[in-house]
């Protein structure tokens, strides 16, 4: 299984009642993997797709307080949209086993940062465990709900993409259904604490922590009990399996003493203690934050990210670590030859709707200021369509900030906003109903594909059903825009080019003349084998001999169907990727991509 399978499997084995996420990488699979199993055992477990990771965390904590065991699952800028309900969870505490996942992203390979989780649960004063492979976070899932239940906590379980993308071969244990009735107790003094019981609140989350650290189930590990040395290594999380293979390629292992840490936070006492008195020189390897490492507190002995012999940024592959290590030990560290290769650079899909809405942006409202999102038409950069790209949502309240600012300086200028349609549900209303009130002119397009698709063409509210296909309630885009107060919101099909320009460039004066306008662009994913296509005929095109090899439709349109031809010096359609959307035939300015009947 792969990490996130191997945490689902852990869940159900533990006795999970309510599973609840909000899809994004790379924790995306955790949630499917319940569905799998609940489907294959029929087991009673409530899972959900939630709107947003705030929603999330609010309804798993309140199944927890109910009695049950829960979980939500997210990716550490998802952990950011529930850092408010985290922070009074902690004081408030648990009653059934509550896990938080989050899953960090050290590179950072799909996010927006590479932050460290750890540092959250520190801050929020949450236990929290890091797993260094798919085997021991499924085996952290029962630890965490034995911890939660034990202290009255969250408990925050932090795998990385290593660990979530990592395949291992993992035993099954027994699955039995939970046996808990939801059942309420009534207590304002804690579930609905004011300020005077919040300091008593926090003054026993104090004395839990306390506690957790004095715990023998999370004390570190010593991985090689029989090295007999004065130099130490701790680590945690996947560095852990790096670290363990790389000391024993140099042979390190029969003389530096190497430590597993399962919970970086709090790090136990009677460890610290240990290892200040029993070892001359300490290496701390962790991602992404030294949170370990500031828990030891002692600059003279420890190295590690405060005093820079841990790189400040980046993940920490196994050559990264190599020189870690060869340096701390005084090796010489062998030559590598990493060989490099070239690939091609994200792309948006071949036929994918978004490539011709940020066409037709373009040249419907030329050389405007274009905020987007975050989603996978984020890879809109590529076609000079996307300016800005902050966090999930901020494409509204950019592009009113933008307006804001040059109103201010008595300047007028073009805005087009961007963002998905789970994007929207997830963070753009209320940016929306802000705009509106403000008055804020500008274009905002709504890029309806009918899922979730940058993190697996998961259901959006306006899919009409759940995390396990079953037929839900379906949210209308556009009439929820127009209940935010929105005067111009129309729908378009992309796959028109000429119309939907046409639309484009009426909504761009409307924004001018009258107030903001909102373009729902609609056509679903081509990849989400979910979504019924939409019955269209199928255009295959080719390139004439009118073309001149100036590249507008690769540079301009960037579909990886349209090649260049070294040879003939000139653009090329690649039958084996075109998905016949037609949509290049409207790119060309010289009119040479056409239409071909096949025979």
């Amino acid at each position: 299984m792969i990490g996130n399978e191997a945490m689902a499997r852990g869940l159900v084995e533990n006795g999970c009642s309510m599973a609840l996420s909000y899809p994004g990488t790379p924790a995306s699979e955790i949630l499917p993997g319940v569905v799998k199993w609940k489907t294959e055992l029929s087991l009673p477990i409530h899972i959900q797709w939630a709107i947003n990771e705030k929603i999330a965390f609010e309804i798993a904590y309140a199944g927890s307080i109910a009695g049950l065991r829960t979980v939500v699952s997210m990716k550490q800028v998802g952990l950011n949209v529930a850092s408010d309900p985290l922070m009074s969870a902690a004081y408030m505490g648990s009653k059934g086993g509550f896990i938080v996942i989050s899953a960090d992203d050290p590179g950072p390979h799909s996010s927006q940062t590479e932050q460290d989780s750890r540092l959250m649960a520190m801050f929020a004063k949450v236990p929290v465990l890091d797993p260094a492979s798919p085997e021991q976070a499924k085996e952290f899932v029962g630890l965490a709900y034995k911890l939660s239940e034990a202290f009255e906590v969250p408990v925050m379980l932090r795998p990385t993409t290593r660990v979530c993308h990592g395949g291992q071969d993992v035993e099954l244990k027994d699955v039995k259904p939970s046996d808990r009735a939801a059942a309420f107790k009534r207590d304002p003094a804690r579930w609905a604490a004011t300020p005077k019981f919040r300091y008593l609140l926090h003054s026993k989350l104090n004395e839990k922590l306390s506690a957790i650290a004095a715990n023998e189930d999370t004390k570190p590990r010593l991985l090689n009990p029989d090295t007999v040395s004065s130099t130490a290594v701790i680590t945690s999380g996947v560095a852990v399996a790096h670290t363990q293979e790389i000391m024993a390629d140099l042979g390190l292992l029969n003389s530096v003493a190497l430590y597993q840490v399962s919970q970086p936070f709090p790090l136990h006492s009677a460890f610290i203690e240990e290892i200040l008195g029993k070892y001359e020189r300490i290496l701390v390897i962790e991602e992404s934050a030294p949170v370990i490492e500031m828990q030891i507190a002692d600059r003279h002995k420890v190295k590690g990210r405060l005093n820079g012999a841990i790189p400040a940024a980046g993940e920490l592959l196994p050559e990264v670590i190599e020189g870690i290590l060869s340096k701390f030990c005084a090796i010489s560290q062998p030559e590598l030859n990493i060989p490099t290769t070239v690939g091609r650079k994200p792309s948006l899909c071949a036929g994918c709707p978004h490539r011709a809405s940020f066409f037709a942006i373009k040249r419907a409202v030329p050389g405007a200021i274009y905020t987007s999102d975050i989603g996978c038409y984020t890879l809109g950069l590529n076609l000079g369509a996307i300016d800005t790209a902050l966090c999930m949502g901020a494409s509204i309240s950019q592009a009113a900030g933008f307006y804001q600012a040059f109103k201010l300086s008595g300047k007028d200028t073009d805005i087009v906003a961007t963002i998905g349609d789970s994007t929207f549900f997830h963070a753009g209303v209320p940016a929306l109903i802000d705009a509106v009130v403000q008055d804020a002119r500008f274009v905002l397009v709504v890029l309806d594909n009918s899922t979730t698709a940058m993190t697996g063409n998961q259901p959006t509210p306006a899919t009409g059903i759940d995390a396990c296909g079953n037929p839900r309630a379906s949210i209308s885009i556009e009439g929820l825009v127009k209940s935010c107060g929105v005067k111009f919101c129309r729908v378009g099909d992309p796959y028109n080019m000429p119309r939907f320009t046409k639309l484009l460039k009426s909504a761009h004066r409307h924004s001018l003349e009258k107030g903001l306008a909102v373009v729902i662009s609609r056509r679903p994913c081509l990849v989400d084998k979910r979504v019924k296509e939409v019955k269209r005929e199928r255009i295959d095109v080719a390139v004439s001999s009118a073309c001149d090899g100036c590249s507008y439709c690769i540079k301009q349109f960037e579909c990886p169907a349209i090649e260049f031809d070294q040879a003939g010096k000139r653009a090329r359609i690649n039958q084996l990727m075109c998905s016949g959307c037609g949509i290049c035939i409207h790119v060309c300015p010289k009119k040479a991509i056409e239409k071909v009947e096949v025979q």
